[in-house]
């Protein structure tokens, strides 16, 4: 009986130490903010870190930056692989079609394939041949630069709104409005309640010009897409200067009004799913996107829709000069696209929504569309200095074509960064070696950029944690002399780390010290979900390539944040 009782009382003893255990657990974090911490503890254990790295230093050599500059068309990658057919069509008169992704995706956002397989399938004839439409679904900006470099010409393109097709007109290229008007769309921006009630307190009412006052004056924060790719990141451009002079979008004090604004964005996204991340993490009271893809999602559901800008009418035009046969084809799928069946489809997935919306502002001309993107590159970062480095893996993986494609990109995006960035170049394989010092990207340092890329060979690990230590100390270090400028870090790779260090030993830091880190994983060997959550950290895109497109989409990506 003894024994049992001694049992018993131990094993309650046990559960209790158990119990008082976990309590404490449990409650020894409370008041903190579990896994984060300050700046200044941020630096201490970056400093640890970086003291344990191996760390290699090159000697730079110059090499000369004439023909440096690669046309567009060198620039874009195969269409068929990196945008295929959506619907590929078989008949003897053949009409194919680039749409914007809101059109020629899947689910709700495949309206466009939907309606093209319902013609195909009818066996529509023309002159006594049998007519199909084929479908290439691709970003409105893409699509434009395959057509004015003359690289890839389809029968007709439509984007979400006009501003992409004035400005294939501009290029000299024949381009003929086939319908005004496919399928209805609205942009807008979405407004968080907390920022809907500051805007009505300080300004009486919720509009866009309110929510630009608003940004302009650092009451709430706007993040929006890159205007050189995204037909609602130019109509939000255009828009917001429009909203400073309406005469005038480029003149002096719609230039100036745009600089106030921009210096209280924190955030020129590179795709709308990181502007929605942004958001859910609270780092932006508002981001736009169109009223089709805000009525599909419930979760967007507490935010209030603001319309803004031209109509997304998602005009229909034929480019070049096309044969009599597909000029009547063209012109019939127009026709059976704006059937009451199509329409009732379009309505089920959220188009043609009459929002009561009227907007009096004008499409300006092609020529002008440009000058605000090149007006946007110019002026995005309001005169704040960049401080930027590339941590490149030149690991064993990268041996063969990726390194030489890895080269040729890097050497090609001299063109897209700004001569007052400042720049650093690292290169990690078992160890880290720093390429270049962080300095002006003026002429001088471009040519010792060339000349490091140039000397790149692959062997040994991948030490990506190590490299992306180094980075950050060099950013920090060159934030002492530049206490004002904007760090970023981009991370070049196309293998899993495999070195000592791991995300967990660094994601606090990286959060601590607050620098955006872009990803950049080419090839199926990159671990994109490791990457994607390394760019979550500070609110940066994570971009996925391969060989045959890594070219463009790193140009892509220098182009709007250097």
């Amino acid at each position: 009986m003894n024994k049992k009782v001694i049992a018993i009382i131990a094993v309650i003893a046990v559960a209790v130490v158990a119990i008082i255990g976990i309590g404490i657990n449990k409650t020894k974090d409370i008041g903190k903010t579990h896994n984060t911490i300050s700046h200044e503890q941020a630096v201490k254990e970056l400093s640890r870190l970086y003291n344990k790295v191996d760390i290699d230093t090159a000697s730079p050599e110059k090499a000369p930056i004439t023909s440096i500059a690669s046309s567009v068309a060198d620039e874009l990658p195969d269409i068929d692989k990196s945008y295929p057919l959506t619907v590929k069509g078989k008949g003897d008169v053949d009409i194919e079609i680039f749409t914007s992704t809101e059109k020629g995706g899947s689910g709700t956002d495949g309206w466009l394939n939907d309606v093209a397989e319902d013609f195909n399938a009818k066996g529509y004839k023309v002159n006594g041949k049998k007519v199909s439409v084929s479908v290439r679904s691709i970003a409105t900006g893409t699509a434009v630069e395959y057509i004015n470099a003359n690289v890839y010409k389809p029968d007709a393109y439509t984007p979400s709104n006009e501003f992409f097709g004035e400005m294939i007109a501009s290029s000299g290229i024949k381009i003929n409005k086939v319908s005004d008007k496919l399928v209805g769309n609205t942009a807008g921006i979405l407004l968080s309640k907390k920022a809907q009630t500051a805007i009505k307190e300080k300004y009486g009412e919720v509009s866009f010009k309110t929510v630009v006052n608003a940004t302009q004056d650092g009451i709430i924060t706007m993040g929006y897409t890159n205007p050189f790719s995204s037909a609602t990141g130019l109509n939000f451009l255009i828009s917001t200067l429009n909203s400073y002079d309406s005469e005038n979008i480029l003149s002096d004090a719609a230039i100036e009004g745009f600089n106030a604004f921009q210096k209280n964005v924190p955030l020129v996204s590179f795709t709308t799913l990181q502007m929605r991340e942004s958001a859910e993490s609270g780092v932006l009271d508002g981001f736009i996107m169109e009223y089709q893809t805000y009525i599909n999602d419930k979760s967007l559901s507490s935010y209030k829709f603001i319309p803004f800008g031209a109509y997304h009418n998602n005009p229909l035009y034929s480019i070049g000069v096309l044969s009599d046969d597909k000029e009547a084809a063209l012109k019939q799928f127009a026709g059976f696209a704006g059937s009451q069946q199509a329409q009732k489809l379009a309505e089920k997935y959220g188009f043609n929504v009459d929002l009561g919306y009227k907007t009096d502002m004008k499409i300006p001309d092609g020529k002008t569309c440009i000058a605000a993107q090149k007006l946007w590159k110019d002026n995005k970062d309001s005169g704040q200095e960049i401080v930027s480095v590339f941590v490149v893996d030149t690991s064993g993986s990268m041996d063969g074509e990726p390194i030489n494609t890895l080269k040729s990109s890097l050497i090609n995006s001299i063109n897209y960064i700004s001569n007052d960035a400042y720049v650093g170049l690292i290169t990690y394989d078992d160890v880290v070696t720093k390429q270049l010092e962080i300095d002006k990207f003026d002429l001088n340092h471009k040519a010792y950029f060339k000349g490091a890329v140039q000397s790149f060979s692959a062997g040994g690990g991948t030490a990506m944690y190590s490299g992306i230590v180094v980075g950050l100390q060099m950013l920090e270090d060159a934030l002492a002399d530049h206490p004002n400028a904007k760090p970023m870090l981009f991370v070049l790779t196309d293998g899993e780390p495999n070195e000592w260090m791991d995300l967990n030993d660094v994601k606090t830091t990286i959060d601590g010290l607050n620098v955006p880190i872009y990803t950049i994983g080419y090839g199926s060997g990159a671990n994109m979900e490791t990457l994607g959550e390394i760019s979550s950290i500070n609110e940066a895109a994570s971009i996925s390539a391969t060989t045959d497109d890594v070219i463009y989409k790193i140009k892509n990506l220098f182009n709007a944040e250097l």
